[in-house]
């Protein structure tokens, strides 16, 4: 809802200004005439009180943008919220340590190495 009035009532005036038109949801495209009147048609409204048959694409265009602000917002929200969690540092070798021979991995408590089976000290 909040997103809704966001693009209808702050972000399209401007757009539509520089785009030449005050509001997308007055454009369309008559497909057929209505029965009760002729075209040209003044507004959605009159075409559609008119019975004629309209592509809205001054709607779709309304509602595209409402959709990428509303996606921005989330993003912005996840990326907020993802800064705030705490980043855990990579925990310490405790388990393992370094062949001085070969540098494989090996048990802390190993004597020999697996790999080169060096003695260890």
């Amino acid at each position: 809802m909040i997103a809704k009035i966001l693009v209808s009532d702050v972000l399209m005036p401007p757009i539509g200004l520089l785009l030449g038109g005050g509001d997308f949801s007055d454009l369309f495209i008559d497909v057929k005439e209505g029965a009760a009147a002729a075209a040209p048609y003044a507004s959605l409204a009159a075409a559609q009180e008119a019975g004629a048959v309209t592509i809205n694409y001054g709607v779709f265009l309304n509602t595209g943008i409402s959709f990428l602000v509303v996606a921005f917002a989330v993003v912005l929200l996840i990326r907020g919220i993802n800064r705030l969690q705490k980043q855990e540092a990579p925990a310490a070798a405790t388990t393992k340590k370094k062949c001085q021979y070969c540098i494989s991995e090996i048990a802390i408590e190993a004597t020999r190495c697996a790999r080169c089976t060096a003695q260890l000290t």
